[in-house]
Order: structure tokens, then sequence, then C-alpha cells
């Protein structure tokens, strides 16, 4: 994990900063030691290295002189070795795919030969961020006595930890993190008398019985005392990660940590109340274990703490007045738990706090007056609470709402929030959504990015915000579910940065303006409003569409074929509850990334397209996770967003796991001839309706082959024949509905309108998503190792966005 470092660390880390710096600049009019050359030579060799890297790395040259070495100012020996992979250009998972995979291809991998014992004052070694998958760590780098910094995070070693490690008695920085090791004895830890720093995240120590006596002995260092000569010094442990089920009292109880990382484990409570021994503490992280205890008392008297993070540890009980104690935190961070009460006013004596996340709780009463004193905040979470405000129109408006600090992400949703609101001092993220404001939309500032006021009672035109708000950076615009009336203005020429843009569920009207279709839209959601008029002709310019849901309006016209040919993006395509009418185009076949396709409830006409099993992303029965699936050019831009889909006769909401949810639905229209057999090749399909039509024949002999299908409705058409034999392979089908003569087959149900299809459909997506998505958690380290990273660098972010459609 990522958790910041203390501030009493600093120093140190400003001497590795310095001693890094000194890569490019402390080398020049040196000549390497011709040993020392012949020893780097043999070990490149051993080495794959897809990005050549090492270009400098060549016979005849001064090695003093090639990348990732440093050497001594005045002997000339090589002093340290840098190679740790160079970061992506965007941080971890948001860089696009495309160059996540290419950045795996050109990692370092190979063998590490142990030509490194010729470089006998070699200081700092730093293979981090590689891939050495196919080996263990090398024994003899505890052969490298000289060593004070050793970092093999994120190498992906596997098996054991050479128990000779314990060998590098100067060793002040040791980071082993990220790996797929599996010690069975930490005892040789206890032997690094210098240490400072350890990080054993994500490295299973289930089998070394002995690490919490190795840690121990390393524990015993009293800051205040601190020398030249100082030993057992540990200031930093990081053991995040692991699969400890108790908590370690014994690490609450030594005083001279600075930093605690036992995140993503799965620890079980209560916390120990003795972190009275622990006073110099700056950085603490508990976050996603089990705690199922209140915050102890002990905990408020952590005057040096800088950095809290409890986050989805099971946290009960209320927030105590006592955490004004905390006079150190910028980083508050209780989100995800059940705890309960109001926000002290004490929060207001956190003079330094830049973060404050309380998100996810069972919060009452007022956001409090004190909230005004600080001034250093720009990220204030309290989503998904029960705060009232019930002093909202003397309290809220004048004060909360015109703080002279400019916040930079603020999420009040879901909350019980009334009043009306004029202007809203927030830099780069707003979400009010799922409250009870009322009036004209706030005034913004121009650096806004993301803006959502989805589910409340906004009534105004929009073109104040649209037209004169110059909101040229603005990615996502949420204002559905409001009171939003007349015509949507067309002025939407600067907003070249908009990728998400819903306005669903409002009283609407008119055409959809041309200079939407100048904007980079990722999804567009009009859906439910009273808007009228064909789609007009610069919307083939959207070719970034993923989700397009224009439902329950009045546009008409025929559904155009350039949607297939331009849009090739689209995962979703609603045009369900309009007048549309004409054929089917074949060019909608094109669209292989489609997965849900509803063009019911139109004036549609013709035959069903034979092509429409070139629907490749419907064709698969396969899905490794959960996810919308989408082209690689749209990865930029990654949100989560919900789809209302007509599944089993009823309508359904679906957000997390709209990935595994595959559709088509050409219900009440005017199709005719027969349904064509190429439809059973759409192996992946959930979900098909083509009830309310005029089609004729027998059901496809084949239907049986789409074994996934859990719904079927061909009901008031003009089928004739008997069910097909093949009916009986359909074992998830729960709900089927015809209008044919003959029976269905033993071995099919029909259990008709006495389920609960709600029900069938929670149950059978969270058996699918848990087993597609959770399980692989557990049993493949490298996504678990991942997924918690990500989790940390997002909330590392000064802000982020939780982004839903309100339905």
């Amino acid at each position: 994990m990522t958790t910041p470092l203390p501030i009493s660390f600093f120093p140190f880390l400003l001497l590795i900063a310095t001693i890094c710096f000194t890569i490019c600049d402390a080398n020049t009019n040196l000549l390497c030691i011709q040993s020392e050359i012949e020893a780097l030579l043999k070990f490149k060799n051993d080495l794959i290295d897809p990005s050549n890297r090492l270009s400098s790395w060549v016979e005849g040259g001064d090695c003093c002189e090639w990348i990732g070495i440093v050497c001594h100012n005045s002997t000339g020996h090589v002093n340290q070795l840098h190679l740790a992979a160079p970061p992506l250009s965007a941080p971890d998972f948001d860089a696009p795919l495309a160059e996540r995979e290419a950045y795996e291809r050109s990692k370092l991998r190979g063998k590490i030969n142990p030509s490194l014992l010729e470089l006998k004052h070699l200081s700092s070694l730093d293979f981090s961020n590689n891939n050495f998958s196919s080996i263990q760590i090398p024994e003899f780098l505890g052969m490298l006595r000289s060593l004070t910094y050793l970092n093999l995070s994120y190498e992906q070693f596997q098996g054991g930890i050479p128990h000779n490690l314990g060998n590098l008695s100067s060793l002040h920085y040791l980071d082993l993190g990220g790996n797929d090791l599996e010690p069975e004895s930490l005892q040789w830890v206890s032997e690094l008398s210098s240490l400072q720093y350890l990080d054993l995240s994500y490295v299973n120590l289930s089998k070394a019985n002995d690490w919490i006596q190795a840690h121990s002995n390393i524990l015993l260092y009293d800051p205040s005392s601190i020398n030249a000569n100082s030993t057992k010094s540990l200031l930093v442990l990081d053991i995040s990660g692991n699969n400890f089920s108790s908590i370690l009292k014994s690490i609450f109880s030594l005083h001279g940590l600075l930093s605690i990382d036992l995140s993503g484990n799965s620890l079980e409570g209560p916390i120990p109340d003795n972190f009275g021994n622990t006073s110099f503490l700056e950085v603490l992280d508990l976050s996603w274990n089990h705690l199922n205890s209140s915050i102890p008392n002990s905990l408020y008297s952590l005057n040096r703490l800088q950095f809290l993070r409890l986050r989805d540890s099971q946290l009960q009980g209320t927030i105590s007045s006592s955490i004004g104690n905390l006079s150190s935190v910028t980083h508050l961070e209780l989100s995800e738990n059940q705890l309960n009460g109001q926000i002290p006013l004490s929060i207001g004596e956190l003079s330094s706090l830049n973060l404050f996340d309380v998100s996810e709780n069972n919060l009452n009463g007022q956001i409090p007056l004190s909230i005004r004193e600080l001034s250093s905040l720009k990220f204030f979470d309290v989503s998904e609470n029960q705060l009232n405000v019930p002093r909202i129109l003397d309290v809220m408006l004048t004060w909360f709402f015109n703080l002279p600090t400019q916040f930079e992400y603020l999420n009040l949703s879901f909350n019980q929030l009334i009043g009306e609101i004029s202007y809203l001092n927030v830099t780069s993220s707003i979400d009010l959504s799922s409250n009870r404001f009322i009036g004209p939309l706030p005034r913004v500032l121009s650096s806004l990015i993301y803006l959502f006021l989805s589910n409340n009672s906004f009534l105004e035109f929009l073109f104040e915000l649209i037209c004169n708000s110059y909101l040229m950076g603005m990615i996502g615009l949420y204002i559905d579910t409001n009171l939003l009336i007349e015509e949507i203005p067309d002025c939407w020429n600067h907003w070249e940065f908009l990728a998400y843009l819903n306005l669903g569920n409002n009283n609407l009207t008119g055409k959809i303006p041309l200079t939407l279709g100048y904007t980079n839209l990722f999804m567009l959601n009009l859906r439910n409003n009273s808007m009228f008029g064909q789609l007009p002709s610069t919307l083939q310019n959207s070719g970034d569409l993923v989700m397009l849901d224009l439902s329950g309006n009045h546009f008409s016209g025929s559904v155009l074929a350039w949607i297939g040919d331009k849009l090739s993006s689209l995962v979703i395509l609603s045009l369900r509850s309009n007048n549309f009418d004409g054929h089917i185009p074949h060019k909608i076949c094109d669209l292989q990334f489609l997965q849900n396709l509803d063009l019911g409830h139109n004036n549609i006409s013709g035959v069903i397209p034979k092509c429409f099993s070139n629907l490749s992303a419907m064709a698969t029965k396969n899905k490794t996770n959960n996810e919308v699936s989408a082209p690689i050019k749209i990865d930029y831009y990654r949100i989560y967003f919900k789809a209302l889909l007509v599944l089993k006769g009823r309508r359904d909401k679906y957000g997390s796991t709209l990935g595994l949810v595959t559709s088509i639905d050409l219900s009440t229209n005017s199709l005719t001839r027969e349904i064509p057999k190429e439809i059973s090749s759409l192996v992946g399909l959930l979900s098909l309706n083509f009830s309310g039509n005029l089609l004729t024949g027998n059901i496809p002999d084949n239907i049986g082959n789409m074994e996934l299908m859990e719904s079927l409705d061909l009901s008031m058409n003009r089928l004739n024949g008997e069910i097909p034999p093949s009916f009986s392979n359909l074992n998830f089908l729960n709900h089927f509905n015809n209008c044919t003569s003959k029976g269905i087959p033993t071995g099919v149900a029909n259990n008709g309108s006495k389920v609960n299809w709600l029900y069938v459909s929670i149950v059978l997506g969270f058996v699918t998503g848990f087993w597609g998505v959770v399980a692989p958690l557990f049993f493949i380290r490298s996504w678990r190792i991942a997924y918690y990273r990500k989790l940390d660098h997002i909330y590392g972010k000064l802000f982020l966005f939780w982004a839903t459609m309100g339905m």
C-alpha cells in the first residue's frame, strides 16, 4: 500500500532522493573500475531488456556514465544501482489499456547474475516494479553487506525469503512488498539492527509463525533518543495485504513506530485501547479490516498523528468530541463504516485538516458550523449519511456554500439536505445528488470538472449554465431527475472535453441540439423527457459514445444506418418508447461491443436481420469481469453508470453488474416473417424479447444453443409449430412467455409471474459476480495486489468521484 510516510521520516527520504539525484550529476570525470564493468556486463547479459533501457551499457564505456549507475565521487566504485521500472505517464491503472500493456512488456526480466557480488561498495540496490516472476529472491543478495537500501518490491518474485538477508546489518530500508512470497520464518528480520523502514505488504506471512517475535525484537526504540549509534530503530512498518485475523496488540504497545499500515488484512477487533504508548505515531492505516469495534479513546490522544485512515473496517459507535485533540491530522478518513451520531463540533479544531471523509455511515444531524474554521480543507465528503440540517435555510446558505475556502472536492450526496443554492465555490468536483435541493441551478466556477445534481428538485432553464458558464474543462454533467424545463440550448461548442451528459427524467422539450455532436461524449442520456424530431447528423461525430439512451421521448424517423457505422464504440443503445419507423439497418450488426439493444415500443417494420449473429459481444459466453466492455480508446474516461433495462417483463436498474447483462428487446413493433435461425448463435445473450410483433413460423430448432438465456418472451406473435427439443438445454431460463400452439418440452419450467424475478436476478447476479470477480482476488495473488494498489491510489487523489445516473 502507498500510505504516506510520516514527516519525521522525511530526512531519511531526503537522503535517498539526494542519492538518486546524483545518478545524473555525480559521475563527472570518473572512470569505472574495470572489474566492476565486467561484473555489470555479465549481469546485463542475463537480463531480458525489451525496451533497451540498458543500451548505454557497452564494453569499453565508463560504467559511471551508464544509466542507473552511481559511482563514488572519489573512488569511482559503483555505489548505487537503480533499475526500477520508470513510472507510467498516467498513474497506475488510470493509463490507457494499450499503454499499460506496453509498459508491462517493457519491464526487465530474466535472471539476476551473482556477478553483482563484485560490487563490494554497493550501498543502494533498487530492482522494483520489474518482472522476475519465474525466479526466487537470489540468496547471494544477503552477501552484499554494504547495502543500506534494498528495494525489491513488485518484482513478482516467488517462493521464500532468503534467511541470509539478516546478514545485512547496515540495512536501513527494506521493501519486499507486492511479491508472491511465502516465507516460513522471519526470524532473520531481528538481525537487521539498523533497519528503519520495513515493507512486507502483500507478502503471505501465514506460514511465518515467528514473525511477531521477529518484529518485536526490532521495535525497541525511542525516537527521542536518536543518535548515530542507535540500533533497534524501526520507524515505518507496512504489513498490509496479508491475512492476519487478530489485532496485533504487541505492535500498539511499542512506542518506537512512526508509521503503521495494517490495511487490507482480515483483522478482527476490538482495536486495542493502548495507543498511549505510541505517542510518536504519525501515520495509521487500519482500513479494509473487520474490526467490529468503536474508535478507542486512546487513539484520540495521538497529537502527532497526521494521516488516519480507518476506511471500511466495520467501525461502530460515535465519533468522540475528543477528535479535536488530533491537532496535527491532515488526512482523516472514516468512510464505509457503521458510525452513528453527529459530526462533533470539535472537528473545527483540526486546523491542518486537508481531507475529511466520513461517507457511507449512519451519521445524522447538522454539518457543524465549526467547519468554517478549517482554512486548509480541500476534500470534504459526508455522502450517504442521514444528515438533514433542519436549519438549512438560515445556516447552510449563509455560511457553508459561501465559505471563503475553495474546496477541490465536495460530496454531500444521498442525505436529506434541503434549500436553495446560489453559488458553489468548488474547483474540481461537486456532488449534491439525491437530496432535496430546490430552485435555480447554482452558479459554479469555470474550472469545475464534474457536477452531479441528480435526483433533486432544481427548476430552471439550462441556458445560463450551458451557454454562459464557460465550463471548458467539464467532463461529467449530471442533472437527471430534476424539474428542468424548455429546450436544451444549442451552444455546446466549447464543451470539447465533455464525456458524460445525463439530463434524463426531466421535462425537457425540443430537438437534440446540433452542437451536442461536437463534444467528445462517452455517454448521453436524455431518456424520459418530451423531446422530439429526428436524430441530428452531427451525432455521427460522437464516435466515442459507449452509452446512448434516448428512450421515453417522441423522437421519430428511421433508425439511421450511421449509428452502426459511426458510433462503433456503442455498448448500450436504447431507443425504446419513441416513434421510430422503417427497417432495422444492417449496419447495426457492425456494433461489435454492443451488449444491450432496446428498440422496443416503436413503429419499426420489416424483418429481424440475420446478421445479428455478428454482434460479437453477445456471442461470447465467458465474462471474466463485470465491467462494461468497450474499446481501448475510451479507457481514459472511466465512470460507473447505471442503465434501465426491461428484462423479464419488468424494468430494472443495472449498475456494477451491467457488464454481466446482455439483452435484445424488439418488442411491440411491426416486425414480420420468421425468427432467423442465426439468432441462436448469440450464446452470451441473457434476455431476448420479440413479443408484440407479427412474427410467423417456428421457433428456431437450435434455440437451445443459447444456454445462458434467463428470459425469453415471444408472446403476442403468430408463431406456430412445436417448441423445439433443444429448449431443454436452457437450464437458466426462468421466464418464458409464448403463444405457440404446442406445449413446453419436459424439463423446461415456466413458472410465469409466480416467481419474483427481481430476487432471482439478485441471487444469480451475486453468484456470478462473486465467482467471476471476488473469488479471483482470493486465489490469484496478482489480482489482489493490483486491486488494493488501485484502491489505495484512487483514495490518494485529491478528488475522486462516484458518478451514477439517477433513475
